[in-house]
């Protein structure tokens, strides 16, 4: 108890010469902050630190608070559309077209021509409407709110028929029954899990239906003795009975994804000229862009959504649409090289095995010893389920502490390194890894391994 009431207060504290030092760097508030939160630690464990040690803590604290929970990392995964590290990374030319839009005022919703009021979508429409055929297109914050939207508008108090076996749940545990019921539509599920007929469809069909709707499994795979329909014969069956084909296409794709070795993933394009009415798709999947949900089809159904009072809460912003714009404008000009998932798409096994040795190289001049080996690479990021891409990885056998340890160790290193594990190696895998970064994956490796 001596000791503790021996604790200086703050006010001494903030007087002392390391207090003049942060607070330079750092504001007075903080720092008072920080002060009486160390002292408030000292006197909770009934115990007090020298005056360095209780220095760093507050230094420590300030910099855990000034930190930015929010950083680059080097995805080393292997998995190209990671959704915890982001999905898709834009290409330089969204990131330059972001960085402009951000510290200044722009034309949003504003038309310079007229001098009136714009829509934020209109800013990507006719871009839109030219790579994939839609008579219109809206953008809103995802594809989850896209789906959301359109269902709300179109079918609430109404019936939708959707395969039972179509019930797909989407990362972070939303499910798409619970989606379609806070929609205020009323689902009914035909089929089986594994096998849904035309005839199912057909015969669910009331009075009270507005539409069919068709969900791609871009996160699964149903394999056996399965069965499902095509957008075109939902098609046929919805004009017969007047009633509207929606599809939550998700992944996004405008690109053949069999150019490069893997298999079909449907194309907005296709998906529209086979009937659909309104479909729904991600940005920053397969299409390489920012966060964003796609809203393409019919103009009187897209405008009729829009104007529903729930897409004000899921609208985009201006960073979101310049960077969709930017992306969108790498497609009408065919420069897919500058699209960095297309990159990682189409990188040769040579190239990956040849950037791997490079890695290897380098590090054996450090001491390091690792190998390289043959390994597979994913798509992830809910599109293409159980495809893989042949790669070479440098594999790590730690001699201490074991793999999971270096792993931490390597997140630990700024930027982190985020690698995987297999067979107690720590494997690191070029594809996913961008081109400047390479210097930082040997540097990262070589300090956790120190």
């Amino acid at each position: 108890m001596d000791a503790l009431r021996a604790l200086p207060s703050v006010h001494q504290l903030l007087e002392e010469e390391p207090a003049t030092t942060l607070i330079a760097a750092h504001g007075r508030p903080l720092v008072r902050f920080a002060v009486q939160r160390v002292l408030e630690d000292e006197r909770r464990q009934a115990s007090t630190d020298t005056s360095h040690d209780r220095w760093a803590r507050v230094e420590a604290t300030i910099q855990g608070l000034r930190r930015p929970r929010l950083r680059p990392v080097i995805n080393a995964t292997g998995v190209i559309l990671h959704t915890n590290l982001g999905r898709a990374p834009l290409a330089a030319a969204a990131a330059e077209a972001t960085a402009r839009i951000a510290g200044r005022y722009s034309t949003l919703e504003f038309d310079p021509q007229t001098g009136r009021r714009g829509r934020r979508h209109d800013l990507v429409a006719d871009t839109l409407r030219y790579l994939t055929g839609a008579q219109s297109a809206a953008v809103v914050n995802n594809c989850a709110a896209a789906v959301l939207l359109m269902l709300t508008a179109l079918a609430r108090g109404k019936e939708v028929i959707v395969a039972r076996g179509e019930l797909v749940e989407i990362g972070g545990g939303f499910r798409m029954p619970e989606v379609m019921r806070l929609s205020g539509a009323r689902m009914v599920e035909v089929g089986t899990t594994n096998r849904t007929r035309i005839e199912d469809y057909a015969s669910a069909i009331t009075p009270k239906t507005a539409a069919i709707m068709k969900v791609h499994a871009s996160n699964f795979q149903v394999v056996g003795f399965t069965e499902s329909v095509d957008l075109k014969p939902l098609a046929t069956v919805t004009r017969q009975h007047q009633l509207l084909l929606l599809h939550d296409l998700g992944s996004g794709a405008l690109l053949d994804t069999t150019a490069v070795g893997l298999a079909a993933e449907p194309r907005i394009q296709d998906s529209l000229l086979s009937g659909v009415d309104l479909l729904a798709s991600s940005a920053d999947k397969l299409l390489g862009g920012p966060q964003a949900g796609l809203l393409l089809g019919r103009s009187d159904l897209v405008e009729r959504v829009m104007k529903h009072p729930l897409a004000r809460a899921v609208r985009v912003d201006k960073l979101t649409t310049a960077a969709l714009a930017a992306t969108l404008d790498l497609y009408l000009t065919q420069s897919l090289a500058e699209v960095p998932i297309w990159g990682m798409l189409r990188a040769s096994t040579e190239s990956l095995r040849s950037r791997a040795q490079a890695w290897l190289r380098r590090l054996a001049e450090l001491g390091v010893v690792a190998e390289v080996t043959a390994a597979e690479s994913t798509v992830g990021g809910g599109s293409l389920p159980g495809e893989r891409l042949p790669t070479s990885v440098l594999a790590i056998t730690p001699r201490q502490g074991g793999a999971t340890e270096l792993l931490r160790r390597l997140r630990e290193h700024e930027p982190p390194v985020i690698g995987r594990i297999a067979d107690e190696r720590v494997l690191l895998d070029p594809r996913t890894v961008l081109p400047d970064e390479d210097d930082v994956v040997v540097d990262a490796v070589a300090g956790a391994l120190s």
